[in-house]
């Protein structure tokens, strides 16, 4: 990662023209709903979020346009058409700090740490079957590192987390669909601040 070289499981980077894009309150809330629900048609969105179909289809082809969803091929496309969340990354640190893109990149990053804690806090206070609550884990670590250790952390932790999803889609393609639900998987590996006074 100190070289700068792409890592295998990030998903495609988007420039300023594609967070512009993406950052507006409804286009993230079905994306986020996207995300977290499976495929959705345009009125599906529409009454989920409180909109109009209108609404919702024109957002829905402005971020096909810059691929944040698609045609979900589970479902045929016939009068409704079924979207599909792709996947991708920013630096947002980068975007933050350019006075071209900062308040789309701001709108973003406070949207992916609102959204993070709702679904934090949701999963937290329902509560669930106990054997999906034995499996599941909410859980934090603190220790010093160097940025190479802080490094093979984070390529050690990802790559776990892309073979274990690589897999489930294979089985899960192959038929194995019994038992499976939609599972949010949330990894954060960050510096936290200098102590000036240590």
């Amino acid at each position: 990662m100190s070289e700068s070289k792409p890592l295998p499981f990030r998903a495609r980077a988007i420039g300023p023209e594609e967070l512009k894009a993406l950052a507006h309150p409804l286009r993230m809330a079905m994306y986020d709903y996207l995300s977290e629900h499976g495929s959705a048609t345009a009125s599906q969105l529409g009454r989920r979020l409180g909109e109009s179909s209108g609404q919702t289809s024109y957002h829905l082809r402005q971020l096909e346009k810059h691929g944040f969803v698609e045609d979900d091929p589970a479902h045929e496309r016939g009068r409704d058409r079924w979207w599909r969340a792709v996947g991708y990354s920013v630096d947002g640190r980068d975007m933050l700090r350019d006075p071209r893109t900062a308040e789309a990149a701001n709108a973003l990053l406070q949207g992916v740490v609102a959204e993070r804690a709702q679904v934090l806090s949701r999963w937290m206070l329902a509560g669930d079957a106990p054997e999906w609550e034995a499996a599941a884990m909410n859980d934090r670590t603190t220790a010093d590192l160097t940025l190479q250790e802080l490094e093979q952390v984070v390529v050690a932790v990802q790559e776990i987390i892309d073979g274990a999803l690589k897999h489930a889609k294979e089985r899960k393609a192959a038929g194995d669909t019994e038992g499976r639900r939609r599972v949010r998987i949330y990894f954060d590996a960050l510096p936290l601040p200098l102590d000036e006074n240590a």
